[in-house]
């Protein structure tokens, strides 16, 4: 067997019948960068290749699974292209380029061996773009879920929130940017089980340990048949959808002063301003 491949921001590792994929920015509090969506897709389809793997976890290094994207990279003056590959100064290099990171993300819907999500922490804007493609989502009960650039930066490129919180809930949290509790997330759906921190990867690693028992090729089965029946629900053209929405909301005035603000006053004063007016804003079902 080669050796495992090295990655710069991630960590790969397999044991036991699975394969763990750690998110390790920690610095960055897992902040996806370009670089990590593309280890991150090949690590996937590694594990998906790999005759020894059942199944794949997912987890971040550090206080947060993920915090979003890297903003750093999108907010910055775009930069002029000398060599005659796009720049982002039209609606169609937008699209273009959110399609191609979409694309790399859904590695995790199309891969043939299941995917465990382990949260912790934040798991916030790119984060739930991650998390809502995997299999099953288990979370610490002080996860947080939320995708806070709604309110001010443009719609959301990747969208399987509809399918597993419904239509209203769905509004209720991506039209203000609000967040909602690890224990409430799996009330609603959003997961599949929420439990106390300490006892979060004795539970994901439980749940790995049975499909370990699992013949690879029945996982597969059995794994390919809901996502083709959500595809049926137009799943994957709702993807598609997102990515196009978020170009245009790029285009709202609201992101134009959030980049302004950035470019002036620096990224963190920008998210303070954006997010100030809402206060605490974890949604309580009240159940």
């Amino acid at each position: 067997m080669s050796a495992p491949p090295t990655y710069q921001t991630i960590l790969y590792e397999i044991a036991d019948g699975r394969a763990r994929i750690t998110l390790n920015r920690p610095e960055k509090r897992n902040a996806i960068s370009v670089p990590m969506q593309q280890e991150l897709e090949a690590a996937l389809w590694a594990a998906d290749d790999d005759t020894r793997v059942h199944c794949v976890i997912l987890r971040g290094a550090g206080v947060d699974f993920c915090s979003g994207y890297d903003l750093g990279q999108y907010e910055a003056p775009a930069a002029a292209q000398a060599d005659h590959r796009r720049g982002r100064q039209s609606f169609d290099d937008d699209a273009w380029r959110l399609e191609r990171a979409q694309a790399r993300r859904m590695a995790l819907f199309d891969m043939h061996k299941p995917v465990i999500a382990q949260v912790h922490g934040r798991c916030l804007a790119g984060g739930t773009d991650l998390a809502l493609l995997c299999d099953m989502v288990i979370c610490a009960d002080d996860a947080r879920f939320g995708f806070p650039p709604a309110r001010a930066q443009g719609s959301l490129p990747s969208h399987m929130w509809l399918y597993n919180i419904g239509p209203q809930w769905a509004k209720r949290l991506l039209l203000t940017g609000d967040s909602l509790g690890g224990r409430d997330a799996a009330m609603l759906g959003l997961a599949l089980k929420s439990v106390p921190a300490a006892d979060l990867a004795a539970e994901v690693e439980a749940l790995a340990d049975r499909l370990a028992l699992i013949d690879p090729d029945l996982l597969s089965a059995n794994k390919r048949i809901v996502n083709l029946g959500l595809e049926l629900q137009g799943a994957r053209t709702l993807q598609r959808l997102a990515a196009e929405m978020d170009a245009r909301g790029h285009l709202a005035r609201s992101r134009e002063a959030f980049r302004a603000v950035t470019i002036e006053k620096g990224l963190k004063e920008a998210l303070r301003m954006r997010d100030a007016p809402f206060g605490d804003d974890l949604v309580r079902t009240g159940r």
